[in-house]
């Protein structure tokens, strides 16, 4: 029976659930190997299906009512002859008389091998997800699965299989192997059929045997529901001016200090915005020297940027008058929307109406506007610092990120853009990526994110933009209670964590596990090349710190470098006598500038050094600048290490404006040279 029969035929009674001999004949029609399932409704019908089939069989319950079979009584296995299936046919239907049975699946005993799992949800924000991982133990305690948004490419049937921990297993393991490429291809046709079909909402392919040659799916079953909307096609969008405006107004511009209206308009005129300001105040002749109008339609010229801070209960008001008089972006930094509850709620729905009626692109509320170094824009609601033009991009669902962190990140870290999006009521996390990665200045992207919107959408254009530039990404909301403070904070609701990490890896994207790790991620490979190779040369004053390091790379997939032997002859004339390791290379505390410039050099040379840690003292780290800013490091990036950096932050600051990331623990060092080492790998394995 083809597929879309079984389907429609399930449809038409009402029915939501394919049984199993139903689920199999989709799956068979797919091209995909299943044990079968004859149905009987005699026990004379079930000896006859025995009797064509090869021994031993089992015999299964049929029955809308029953889903869970084994758990029930619903299963007999090993049955060898005709006595025992009509036993067995008998048993199963006097446990189920309370039930409407559509009869007995008779099938073949598959013979054994590795238990697999393969399954399709939906995920609220990422649409269907596919799910694979090994049965039994693996998926039921140890939870050894992977997940993905469907549709997959073949790299990700591939990624799926190779990240469970179970992977060795199926790889080969006393005698035992299985047929990868066969799953990989279940994976795939599995993939295919759901997008082709969107009226699947859920499959349990469970257990899948796999085989050193093929598979065969045991059991399955499949559940119908409301179809998916098909998905929409990608709309090229330029936001260019959004973050490159010729001309902005401030609606609530305050000439009181301490006001947000006086914060947000000072900080554009003192980082000397380079187009037109124009403050909005009907109670203000001028603010900091600039005229100010009552309103936005009495501004004589055209406006591209339009930041609105007045209360909630007028901002549609505002919204409808900014659009009637051609602005092109409305920022609302306003808060007190759908944060706040339903009220909140229908004014943002009113606003999204009007902006849409118009065309306009809103950006909010609840944010903190835009920063961009390059054109000297800061619509921070708080009072930002001088900052230094940069290549990070950031893009935050939190204003925190805009202001108070900037206090300090700003002396070792160059931010190009910075981008709230608070509420999204309109432009969310996708559109300011995507606009973000389009520019030049920018050759990294972090984002704080506590929620996605259109994830399918969000997957696609982050793979793009990891192929040419990294992702670091902060997800918060993984726990119960970090949910339900993301649904007080921006409206938003946290999805499932596990497919969170899924959808990230799918799209090349480094997930970081707090701001910290963001942002000593974004400084290193902002300042530093991606590491071609593995190998890891390490130079310290102080063995321990050299030890540590090296078990530290190697715990994050790395090694040690290996020198050549002529490489190795030149170290050996910079050694002390006492020093006789080659890497670690300790010099003890005869360790001195000019000493490390030389070893690096060494290292440079090597074919087998990909990166370099540089383990240097905090109370002589200013006499190291100069010398190590100096050196061609031809493409291999370099970190220093340096314990009790805390202490050192005068100097600290000047190694950082030199180009050299400094980190206070090997360990930090280390899992940052693997983070970018695994995704440089990643890069070139997707464009090959």
């Amino acid at each position: 029976m083809a597929k879309q029969e079984v389907i429609d035929r399930a449809l038409a009674e009402g029915r939501t659930y394919l049984m199993e001999h139903e689920s199999k004949a989709v799956l068979e029609s797919l091209g995909i190997t299943t044990t079968g399932a004859g149905v009987a409704k005699s026990e004379d019908e079930a000896v006859e299906i025995f009797q064509s089939l090869a021994a031993p069989v089992a015999m299964k319950v049929l029955s809308l009512d029953v889903v869970h079979k084994s758990d029930a009584g619903g299963v007999k296995l090993n049955l060898r002859d005709a006595d025992e299936v009509r036993a067995a046919y008998r048993e199963i239907t006097q446990a189920f008389l309370d039930k409407k049975v559509a009869g007995i699946s008779v099938q073949k005993m598959a013979r054994p091998g590795v238990e697999a799992i393969v399954g399709v949800a939906n995920d609220a924000t990422f649409g269907p997800i596919l799910m694979f991982g090994l049965g039994g133990v693996f998926v039921e305690v140890l939870k050894d699965v992977s997940f993905r948004s469907i549709p997959i490419y073949a790299s990700d049937a591939k990624d799926m299989i190779e990240e469970i921990k179970g992977y060795a297993l199926l790889r080969g393991y006393r005698g035992y192997s299985s047929d990868i490429e066969a799953l990989e291809k279940l994976l795939m046709a599995i993939s295919d059929f759901v997008i082709k079909n969107p009226v699947i909402s859920e499959m349990d392919i469970n257990p899948v045997f796999l085989y050193p040659d093929g598979y065969m799916v045991v059991d399955a079953r499949i559940i119908l529901g409301e179809p998916r909307p098909a998905p929409q096609a990608a709309v090229e969008q330029d936001l260019h001016d959004l973050f490159y405006p010729r001309s902005i107004a401030v609606i609530g511009a305050s000439g009181t200090p301490g006001k947000l209206g006086w914060n947000v308009f000072t900080n554009l005129v003192s980082h000397k915005f380079r187009g037109m300001l124009y403050p909005i105040n009907p109670k203000a002749d001028e603010i900091h020297g600039l005229k100010a109008y009552p309103c936005i339609s009495a501004v004589p010229k055209s406006v591209d940027v339009a930041i609105v801070l007045v209360s909630a209960g007028v901002t549609a008001d505002v919204v409808e008058e900014c659009c009637k008089c051609g602005v092109r972006y409305i920022v609302v930094e306003s808060a007190g929307f759908a944060e706040l509850g339903e009220d909140g709620k229908k004014i943002e729905l009113l606003m999204k109406d009007i902006a849409d009626r118009y065309g306009v692109r809103l950006l909010g509320p609840n944010c903190s506007g835009i920063i961009n170094t390059h054109c000297s824009m800061v619509q921070s609601i708080g009072i930002v610092d001088a900052l230094s033009m940069g290549n990070i991009g950031l893009v935050s669902q939190a204003g925190v990120c805009a202001a108070g962190m900037l206090w300090g990140l700003r002396h070792i870290m160059d931010f190009g853009i910075i981008a709230t999006i608070g509420n999204k009521l309109d432009i969310n996390e996708t559109d300011i990526l995507e606009a973000v990665s389009k520019d030049e200045n920018i050759n990294v992207i972090c984002m704080y994110l506590e929620s996605v919107k259109g994830g399918r959408r969000f997957i696609d254009v982050a793979r793009r933009i990891t192929q040419e530039k990294p992702i670091v990404v902060l997800k918060s909301g993984r726990t119960d209670a970090g949910k339900k403070a993301v649904a007080s904070h921006t409206a938003s609701l946290a999805g499932n964590d596990l497919i969170f990490s899924a959808a990230f890896r799918q799209s090349g994207i480094i997930r970081a596990r707090d701001y910290e790790h963001m942002f000593n991620l974004a400084r290193a490979i902002s300042k530093q090349p991606l590491p071609t190779r593995e190998g890891v040369f390490i130079i310290t004053y102080a063995g321990s710190l050299g030890v540590i390091a090296a078990d530290a790379i190697t715990d994050n997939g790395m090694r040690l470098s290996e020198l050549e032997p002529p490489l190795k002859e030149r170290l050996k004339s910079l050694l002390p006598d006492y020093v006789c390791g080659m890497n670690p290379v300790d010099y003890t505390f005869s360790q001195d500038a000019e000493t490390v410039k030389k070893t690096i050099e060494i290292g440079v040379d090597s074919q087998d050094v990909g990166s370099f840690i540089v383990v240097l003292q905090a109370e002589i780290l200013g006499s190291y600048v100069d010398t190590l800013k100096n050196i061609d490091y031809q493409g291999k990036p370099i970190i220093a290490c340096v314990a009790g950096k805390e202490f050192a932050q005068t100097d600290v600051i000047k190694m950082e404006n030199a180009g050299i990331p400094v980190f206070g623990t090997p360990e930090q060092v280390a899992d940052a040279l693997g983070i970018m080492y695994r995704h440089q790998k990643r890069v070139a394995k997707e464009k090959s």
